[in-house]
């Protein structure tokens, strides 16, 4: 698993009809101290995320393991977002003091 921001939305109106009614989210994954990184992913959003929020992106099989994604032809997924993180006992985010372009 991987953590990055929603950054946008894909919009396609042509596509294979497992994914139909399906929401694609443009996600920015960022490094353990919640700056943007270079790499990008396309996720199927499994959890009603928006634009600007910090999320939990699984990828490969375990794309297909959510209730949204089961049995569809996903390679990346939003499964969670993010209340904060730590990392060795020192909080590096939290959602209630970011702001959205922090990063």
């Amino acid at each position: 698993m991987q953590i990055g921001r929603v950054i946008g939305t894909v919009v396609s109106t042509a596509k294979e009809p497992a994914l139909e009614g399906r929401r694609f989210l443009l996600v920015q994954f960022l490094d353990l101290d919640a700056r943007t990184t270079s790499s990008y992913v396309v996720a199927v959003d499994a959890v009603g995320a928006g634009t600007g929020e910090v999320v939990l992106v699984a990828t490969g099989s375990s794309a297909r393991q959510t209730e949204t994604t089961s049995n569809r032809p996903c390679d990346a997924v939003v499964m969670a977002i993010i209340d904060s993180w730590d990392v060795h006992d020192e909080v590096k985010w939290r959602k209630a003091d970011d702001t959205p372009g922090d990063g």
